[in-house]
């Protein structure tokens, strides 16, 4: 490895752990700016696994993967921003999707294929609705990062000790699963932690929703939070 690849992998895995410390801690109350950017992470995997699922490719094999999980990103990336209630559905989806896919390769012992997308598809789309309809965004959103920072955590180190670097925008909760039984009891381990100490540092804590398009058209914002909170 040479001097600048070695340069560009520690200040990439300093980035991933500072982001994944961030959401197993913080996730809840920094919730508003970290969903943003995972959710252009999520959507670029997401993007490329589809492909990598319909078409047999390897993932980011070919040009149409990175060009469908740009796209994707950006969409999951806006949509966050703009929309509580889609930042909700994506973290929500997301963990879904992760548990899913890493479940049914950690019982099966396969390669990701079109089966586990199916499956991570599936629960992604019954978690996100689950999340709405029983408005348990809060308790949702602290379990969600804190399962998926410390999937990003422990994928990271797994990486930095010979993985693809890859399967960090892949699946990290896959990764973490399906690494040796220390890797994984550290993976879960760091999940409970973060979703205790999330819990109880927001105790009295509690996020406001909002529709940032508002802001967009020009409509009052306050009305627009009114409307949706009604």
């Amino acid at each position: 490895m040479t001097q600048e690849s070695f340069l560009a992998v520690a200040i990439g895995a300093m980035i991933a752990l500072f982001f994944g410390t961030l959401l197993v801690f913080g996730g809840y109350r920094f919730f508003l700016f970290l969903l943003p950017i995972w959710g252009f992470f999520f959507g670029f995997g997401l993007g490329a696994e589809s492909v990598q699922a319909l078409f047999g490719d390897a993932f980011l094999a070919t040009v149409t993967s990175w060009v469908v999980g740009f796209v994707v990103a950006m969409i999951f990336a806006v949509c966050a921003y703009l929309f509580y209630f889609a930042a909700v559905a994506l973290i929500a989806g997301s963990l879904g999707y992760a548990l899913g896919v890493g479940i049914i390769e950690a019982i099966f012992g396969s390669n990701f294929n079109l089966i586990a997308w199916i499956v991570g598809i599936v629960l992604a789309v019954i978690f996100a609705i689950v999340v709405l309809v029983f408005n348990i965004q809060k308790w949702v959103i602290i379990a969600a990062t804190a399962i998926l920072g410390a999937g990003v955590i422990i994928t990271t180190f797994v990486t930095l000790f010979g993985g693809p670097s890859a399967q960090v925008t892949q699946n990290p909760v896959r990764v973490a699963l399906q690494a040796s039984p220390w890797w994984t009891i550290s993976f879960l381990i760091l999940a409970i932690l973060g979703i205790a100490a999330q819990f109880q540092s927001t105790r009295s804590f509690e996020l406001d929703m909002y529709n940032r398009s508002s802001e967009l058209i020009g409509q009052d914002p306050d009305a627009v939070k009114g409307q949706v909170s009604a």
